[in-house]
């Protein structure tokens, strides 16, 4: 009886340092973490003994490298950036800070070829986010490739139902481009250190021999929490999965993986892309947003009824 009692109270201590740290790193950081996510954190498995979960101070030592890294990769200027490229070169924000107008136009480019977007929703409430292979370029600007990574993944977190945690990532993978091992070091190295447990899964079909070779370098340098959670499938079985996963089942299978739903309608190629402000900004980052918001409540209001 005592030992109940004991249990459950370190339970409820645990929880409250908990909810005082979470609040503690959103003031501090001024992050996207929400309480939600710092407690999925902690609840997991602890790599050193998974019979038990994360002690207090691993989850807060994986939670300081988290806002480290986020600072390192300059995560909180990545909207300023968006921003600062949908708007005319002559703006005095633009005309006073060249070096960072350089960097928003990298970023913009980055963006306008439509390779990376949000849409949609999974029946659990975990936002969809699709990797189009075909579109990425050849000779990538590494940095801002990553750069378009962090912005992307910070505006599907902010756009999460309530108690969401983690996403879903959807890798359309005919006809990528040739391996760029820095590019998929630092990729790896975001969703390690900038993401860590934001991973739901992630499937990629179908798969030829450049996504075997991506994969064959890097599962050995991902933990195996990370490592578990990827699917390599061919078109008919990632059609099967997409009907399982997806908010509106088959009707939410995309064209491109034989389906009904017309993502190009939302995400064009760029050369079919017009410029959505003043600036360089061709991709809609700014519709993405608003559609997935509303995808959001309404998947919200769904779990009401």
């Amino acid at each position: 009886m005592m030992g109940g009692i004991c249990v459950t109270l370190l339970g409820i201590v645990y929880k409250k340092v908990l909810t005082s740290y979470a609040h503690f790193i959103l003031h501090k950081y001024k992050t996207n973490n929400s309480d939600a996510y710092i407690h999925s954190v902690a609840s997991k498995p602890y790599s050193k003994d998974p019979t038990i979960r994360r002690p207090l101070e691993y989850t807060q030592e994986k939670l300081n490298h988290v806002m480290e890294w986020r600072e390192e990769a300059g995560a909180p200027e990545m909207e300023e950036l968006v921003n600062l490229a949908n708007g005319p070169e002559t703006a005095p924000e633009a005309v006073e800070q060249p070096e960072k107008l350089v960097k928003a136009k990298a970023l913009a480019t980055s963006l306008n070829n439509g390779s990376l977007y949000w849409h949609g929703f999974t029946k659990e409430g975990k936002p969809v986010l699709w990797i189009r292979c075909g579109r990425k370029p050849w000779y990538p600007n590494v940095e801002a490739e990553i750069n378009a990574l962090i912005l992307i993944a910070d505006a599907g977190i902010k756009c999460m139902p309530e108690g969401v945690t983690d996403f879903v990532i959807v890798s359309d993978s005919y006809s990528p481009p040739p391996p760029v091992p820095s590019f998929m070091i630092n990729v790896l190295k975001a969703l390690v250190r900038g993401y860590p447990d934001r991973l739901s899964v992630l499937m990629s079909a179908p798969v030829g021999s450049i996504i075997q070779f991506v994969m064959n370098l890097l599962l050995p340098l991902m933990p195996g929490r990370l490592a578990g959670k990827f699917l390599l499938k061919d078109e008919h079985d990632a059609q099967e999965v997409l009907k399982e996963w997806l908010v509106n089942g088959e009707d939410g299978i995309p064209t491109f993986f034989g389906g009904k739903a017309d993502h190009d309608k939302f995400y064009p190629e760029e050369g079919y892309s017009k410029n959505k402000g003043q600036g360089t900004l061709k991709f809609d980052y700014f519709g993405m947003i608003e559609r997935l918001q509303a995808a959001s409540k309404e998947w919200e209001e769904a779990q009401k009824k």
